[in-house]
């Protein structure tokens, strides 16, 4: 049994002789053969070189094509904002603009930057397809949706829900459509990427996405395909409902208990995939971090329907011998990384927290992976930036990235339990969720009062 035949049986969760690997590389991509994360994006070349690279440094049982979840949201009519080490990330609505869903186009093989993702699919499956299982990514159809409508889609669910089922079923076709696309190109496994849908409840997920998520994962398997749902963020009260959509496997980041999520994927016969911390093990630990973690979470999820995999795309700067210490865990060669001994660089860190009672202003820290490259954490930051218009006099705002290392012992002071969170005056006040920019705008205005300001 090959690498792609082992994954293949763990996605449709059987048991295996060894627990599959798959290393989300994307942006990483970019820094193993030296360009910036938008030279990666922009260019197929690029794309076909750093996934032959991440083959043949990480020893993977599969791969992503590549890790962008923008692609769709672009060739729309979304502009982007490309950065050197970072995914695009989205920057204008186009619903919120004046445009209408009749507007909207479905994207084909020759918009936006699908020639570049497709020539780049069809390049990685020719040369990789026959040793490892190669991903299709493609962004599930509620966070295209916010993507396409704004934050203003929270409120049109409570007062306009016709308008977000249109909405909907436009995403889903468009998500059907990149599916297509993908297996087309001849990819194994197609993951729908939906990270928002943390940010809701279980009754919201079960009307506004479940019935737009399970016929694409229907479609999926009628072309004899693999399918998978990747959500970011703290989903622990949606992973039951993520089940009852049908995948054949999810895909869950450090922000929920493994064996949790095991034990409700096991329920339903749902294989399960994740979640080793992106920053605190891969960005900033030691080899010996990333073995032990490796080791413990496949001690875990064990050799029935478990994959192991990092809980979102891998950090631009990640540093090659970390991925390399996890891929010798998963082989069992773990001599060399055992003998090392290297210290763990947080331990030098220390950070001073404003004097929050004393201050002159509001201080609101909104703690996140990074809003250039995490949906959830780019809105909770604009919710914030939405809320402050006008008392900027009263509030001080920053948005702190657990990619610096500063950022995790700010997180860790602050008591901050998942990403993203926003904290008003030190306390963690929305945790894992993206309040309304109403209901934020009356919290910071009852801390205002408070202080008398």
């Amino acid at each position: 049994m090959n690498s792609k035949e082992l994954l293949l049986r763990a996605m449709h969760n059987e048991s295996v002789e060894r627990i599959p690997w798959v290393p989300f590389v994307g942006c990483h991509a970019g820094n193993l053969i030296g360009v910036t994360a938008e030279e990666y994006f922009r260019n197929s070349d690029n794309i076909i070189r750093g996934a032959i690279k991440a083959f043949e440094e990480y020893k993977p049982d599969g791969l992503p094509v590549t890790f962008d979840l923008q692609v769709e949201a672009e060739a729309i009519g979304c502009k982007l904002v490309y950065s050197d080490k970072n995914p695009p990330s989205v920057a204008t609505h186009p619903l919120q603009e004046g445009k209408s869903i009749e507007d909207l186009k479905i994207p084909s093989e020759t918009d936006g930057r699908f020639p570049i993702v497709l020539k780049a699919a069809k390049e990685i499956c020719k040369l990789l397809g026959d040793k490892i299982a190669v991903y299709g990514l493609v962004i599930g159809p509620f966070t295209l949706a916010l993507h396409l409508k704004g934050t203003d889609i929270f409120y049109e669910m409570m007062d306009s829900p016709e308008r977000v089922y249109e909405l909907m079923r436009f995403c889903q076709k468009v998500s059907v459509n990149s599916a297509k696309m993908y297996i087309d190109a001849g990819v194994d496994v197609v993951a729908i990427v939906d990270p928002m849908t943390s940010q809701i409840s279980p009754t919201s997920f079960e009307e506004f996405v479940s019935p737009y998520l399970t016929p694409v994962f229907d479609y999926i398997r009628e072309r004899g395909k693999v399918c998978s749902l990747f959500v970011c963020g703290n989903a622990t009260k949606n992973i039951e409902s993520m089940c009852k959509s049908k995948p054949d496997n999810i895909s869950i980041d450090e922000n929920v208990d493994l064996a949790y999520a095991k034990e409700i994927c096991q329920r339903y016969g749902v294989s399960l995939g994740g979640n080793i911390k992106l920053t605190l093990t891969m960005l900033f630990g030691t080899p010996l971090d990333n073995i032990r973690e490796a080791e413990n979470l496949m001690e875990i999820g064990g050799k029935k329907g478990y994959i192991l995999s990092p809980g979102c795309d891998i950090p631009y700067d990640t540093p090659p011998e970390n991925i390399k210490a996890i891929t010798s865990a998963v082989h069992g060669e773990v001599g060399e990384f055992m003998r090392q001994d290297i210290k763990n660089s947080l331990e030098e860190i220390d950070v001073v927290l404003p004097d929050y009672k004393n201050a002159k202003k509001v201080i609101i820290d909104v703690i996140t992976l990074d809003s250039g490259s995490c949906a959830p954490c780019q809105y909770a930051v604009e919710a914030v930036k939405s809320a402050v218009e006008g008392i900027e006099d009263k509030v001080e705002w920053n948005e702190y990235k657990i990619k610096e290392k500063e950022s995790i012992i700010r997180m860790i002071k602050l008591r901050v339990p998942n990403i993203p969170t926003i904290c008003i005056d030190g306390e963690p006040v929305y945790i894992s969720v993206i309040p309304s920019v109403d209901e934020l705008r009356r919290s910071i205005e009852t801390a205002i009062k408070r202080k008398g300001i």
